[in-house]
Protein backbone atom coordinates (compact mmCIF):
# COMPACT_ATOMS: atom_id res chain seq x y z
CA UNK A 1 0.00 0.00 0.00
CA UNK A 2 1.45 3.57 -0.86
CA UNK A 3 -1.19 5.50 -0.43
CA UNK A 4 -4.70 5.49 1.80
CA UNK A 5 -7.26 7.02 2.56
CA UNK A 6 -8.89 7.29 5.89
CA UNK A 7 -12.62 7.18 6.11
CA UNK A 8 -12.50 8.59 10.15
CA UNK A 9 -11.90 11.70 12.10
CA UNK A 10 -10.53 13.17 14.51
CA UNK A 11 -8.14 11.22 17.01
CA UNK A 12 -8.62 7.99 15.47
CA UNK A 13 -7.93 9.71 12.12
CA UNK A 14 -4.51 11.40 13.68
CA UNK A 15 -3.47 8.06 14.89
CA UNK A 16 -3.72 6.08 11.50
CA UNK A 17 -2.09 9.37 10.02
CA UNK A 18 0.95 9.06 12.11
CA UNK A 19 1.09 5.50 11.88
CA UNK A 20 0.78 5.83 7.92
CA UNK A 21 3.59 8.12 8.09
CA UNK A 22 5.83 5.77 10.04
CA UNK A 23 5.38 3.34 7.01
CA UNK A 24 6.14 5.94 4.58
CA UNK A 25 2.10 5.14 3.38
CA UNK A 26 0.68 8.90 2.18
CA UNK A 27 -2.38 9.76 4.02
CA UNK A 28 -5.43 11.05 1.91
CA UNK A 29 -8.36 12.40 4.61
CA UNK A 30 -11.96 12.85 3.89
CA UNK A 31 -13.56 15.84 5.88
CA UNK A 32 -17.00 17.57 6.20
CA UNK A 33 -17.78 21.49 7.51
CA UNK A 34 -17.97 20.32 10.88
CA UNK A 35 -14.29 19.26 10.21
CA UNK A 36 -12.92 22.21 8.03
CA UNK A 37 -10.01 22.74 10.43
CA UNK A 38 -9.69 19.51 11.99
CA UNK A 39 -5.72 18.74 12.80
CA UNK A 40 -6.49 14.92 10.98
CA UNK A 41 -7.34 17.41 7.80
CA UNK A 42 -4.13 19.55 8.16
CA UNK A 43 -1.86 16.30 8.95
CA UNK A 44 -3.21 13.91 6.05
CA UNK A 45 -1.18 14.50 2.83
CA UNK A 46 -4.12 15.21 1.12
CA UNK A 47 -7.43 16.26 2.04
CA UNK A 48 -11.04 16.34 0.31
CA UNK A 49 -14.16 17.68 1.58
CA UNK A 50 -17.06 15.91 0.94
CA UNK A 51 -19.96 17.63 1.70
CA UNK A 52 -21.94 18.84 5.12
CA UNK A 53 -21.96 17.16 7.80
CA UNK A 54 -25.42 15.86 8.44
CA UNK A 55 -25.39 13.39 5.40
CA UNK A 56 -26.64 9.82 5.31
CA UNK A 57 -24.24 6.81 5.50
CA UNK A 58 -24.91 5.72 2.24
CA UNK A 59 -23.98 8.98 0.61
CA UNK A 60 -21.04 9.48 2.38
CA UNK A 61 -19.93 5.40 1.40
CA UNK A 62 -20.06 6.90 -2.69
CA UNK A 63 -18.20 10.08 -1.85
CA UNK A 64 -15.54 8.24 0.05
CA UNK A 65 -15.19 5.60 -3.20
CA UNK A 66 -15.14 8.90 -5.71
CA UNK A 67 -12.32 10.21 -3.35
CA UNK A 68 -10.35 7.08 -3.33
CA UNK A 69 -10.49 6.76 -7.07
CA UNK A 70 -9.69 10.57 -7.70
CA UNK A 71 -6.93 10.45 -5.14
CA UNK A 72 -5.72 7.18 -6.50
CA UNK A 73 -5.84 5.43 -2.95
CA UNK A 74 -4.48 1.56 -2.91
CA UNK A 75 -7.35 0.94 0.34
CA UNK A 76 -9.18 2.52 3.01
CA UNK A 77 -8.89 2.56 6.73
CA UNK A 78 -12.32 2.64 8.07
CA UNK A 79 -10.88 3.87 11.78
CA UNK A 80 -13.60 2.82 14.37
CA UNK A 81 -17.09 3.20 14.31
CA UNK A 82 -19.89 2.94 11.72
CA UNK A 83 -18.53 2.13 8.54
CA UNK A 84 -15.68 0.15 10.09
CA UNK A 85 -19.04 -2.54 11.13
CA UNK A 86 -20.88 -1.57 7.85
CA UNK A 87 -21.25 -4.72 5.32
CA UNK A 88 -22.20 -2.52 2.68
CA UNK A 89 -19.09 -0.29 2.70
CA UNK A 90 -17.20 -3.22 2.39
CA UNK A 91 -18.76 -4.39 -0.71
CA UNK A 92 -18.94 -1.34 -2.32
CA UNK A 93 -15.02 -0.88 -1.92
CA UNK A 94 -14.80 -4.52 -2.80
CA UNK A 95 -16.82 -3.79 -6.03
CA UNK A 96 -14.44 -0.89 -7.05
CA UNK A 97 -11.48 -3.20 -5.94
CA UNK A 98 -9.76 -0.84 -3.30
CA UNK A 99 -8.73 -3.11 -0.40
Amino acid sequence: IKKILIANRGEIACRIIKTAKKMKIKTVAVYSDADRQADFVKQADESYYIGPSSQGVIFVIKKIIEVAKKSKSDAVHPGYGVLSENYNFVKALENEKIK
